[in-house]
């Protein structure tokens, strides 16, 4: 890994290393927090991101989180950067500036991106039918009553649409979710977290495809494997897998190194172990999940991923400038602007999902009114999280990125993505943008 500037993106894995800034200090459950020196303050009060540290840090002394990395930028500039506890408690291993974090749904973002950089191709309009390109979705059916062992349904009213996959408007579901006798018949299939083994992108779908539908496309919102679907229509249109695709197109281009759908051997030192929460109060933190293979069948778009906080800061700065980083267009910034608009149908929200006053727009939540969401933030902010606890919003008015990586599962266990807000536009304290 190269250097950067020390203040502003860097290259791949660059961010917040000592090379870059500043020494580091010594991370150690019980001493200091790491925060690398030399970075601007970018209209934060630099007590109050202390602070910020602080109020992270009890997670890990209390046994709740294993441990942390936060980095929140601002015009570009690195702003903060600090990082506290263990990528593996077991051996004594802390996280580092490389470290690498399963992900999960914040590689949805990443697959949106990919079709929408064929879409500027004129490779599909948003309105064509999926089965344009994954015949097994020509004749899907709907839910209409009955149990998962005897469900009732009846024919689609209109075809899933490229627009219903990139807003979870479908009528996809996950088995995970376990809300509706649809989720049942996901996981009596063998879809619970991730797919059978053995299956890769295309058998997937065309079992998805057999499966009736939580809803009429377009008809409400839903968490769901469409993100994994639209990776499909990416390969099909491509005539690439989804995991070369998106080293070719976009993470070559801008440098994000360390990234991918598989762990190396000569990373998995690197990879932080996975946790569930302890089972009881004052319990323990229970590991979780094996590591990554060297190689995966299954390339999910919609939460395959694994990279370094550095790597997401490229991400999330590519995205804030409109589609363009050092020189690399991905996206016209008027693509971008479309994508991160509310696509969702009128009077539907993410209220139900429990996030009021937020919509979706092409592959993000859009902030749509802080007031009726009772999170701070702005009006027009998107982002999204990842199963494991980790999550990002870029915040077009101030122009801040921030990117926070831990690996609890499941992700509801903690407040945290509400605390992060409240604490982070706490310590943003120069004027106001008009």
């Amino acid at each position: 890994m190269t250097a950067g500037n020390g203040r502003g993106v860097g290259t791949a894995g660059s961010v917040g290393t000592a090379d870059s800034v500043a020494e580091i200090a010594e991370i150690a459950i019980g001493g200091e927090i790491a925060v690398d020196l030399g970075v601007g303050e970018q209209g934060f009060d630099a007590g109050r991101l202390v602070a910020v540290d602080r109020f992270l840090r009890r997670y890990v002394d209390q046994g709740q989180l294993p441990g942390w990395s936060l980095l929140i930028s601002r015009n570009g500039e690195v702003a903060h950067h600090s990082r506290y506890g263990y990528r593996d408690r077991e051996a004594g291993l802390p996280i580092e500036p490389d470290t690498l974090f399963r992900i999960y749904s914040m590689t949805k973002p990443v697959t949106s991106v990919a079709a929408m950089m064929l879409y500027e191709q004129g490779a599909f309009d948003l309105n064509d039918p999926v089965s344009r390109f994954i015949p097994e979705f020509e004749d899907v059916r709907v839910y209409a009553g009955g149990t998962a062992t005897n469900p009732s349904t009846v024919p689609a009213a209109e075809p899933i649409r490229i627009r219903h996959l990139l807003t979870h408007t479908s009528g996809l579901t996950y088995g995970f979710n376990r809300q509706h006798p649809v989720d049942q018949l996901y996981r009596s299939a063998g879809f619970d977290i991730g797919g059978p083994a053995g299956m890769d992108l295309a058998a997937c779908c065309a079992a998805w495809a057999r499966l009736p539908l939580l809803f009429q496309p377009g008809s409400a919102w839903n968490y769901s494997i469409s993100t994994d679907v639209l990776g499909r229509v990416v390969e099909v249109l491509s005539g690439q897998s989804l995991e070369d695709f998106f080293q070719d197109r976009i993470f070559g281009p801008l440098g994000m190194t360390d990234t991918g759908f598989a762990v190396s051997p000569s990373q998995r030192n690197r990879l932080a172990a996975l946790y569930g929460p302890p089972l009881a109060r004052g319990g323990t933190l229970r590991r979780a999940g094996a590591d990554l293979a060297d190689g995966v069948s299954f390339l999910s778009g919609g939460g395959g991923l694994v990279g370094s906080i550095g790597d997401y800061h490229r991400f999330t700065q590519f995205l804030l400038r409109g589609g363009e980083l050092d020189g690399q267009r991905l996206l016209g910034n008027r693509t971008v602007g479309y994508m991160v608009r509310d696509h969702l149908p009128a009077g539907i929200d993410l209220a139900e999902a429990g996030k009021p006053g937020q919509g979706f727009g092409l592959g993000f939540a859009v902030l749509l009114d802080p007031t009726r969401s009772a999170i701070i933030g702005s009006r027009g902010e998107f982002g999204w999280g990842g199963a494991a606890s980790t999550t990002f919003w870029v915040d077009p008015v101030e122009k801040m990125t921030v990117i926070f990586m831990t690996q609890l599962y499941p992700s509801g266990t903690y407040p945290l993505r509400s605390q992060l807000r409240q604490l982070i536009y706490a310590a943003l304290v120069d004027q106001i943008p008009s």
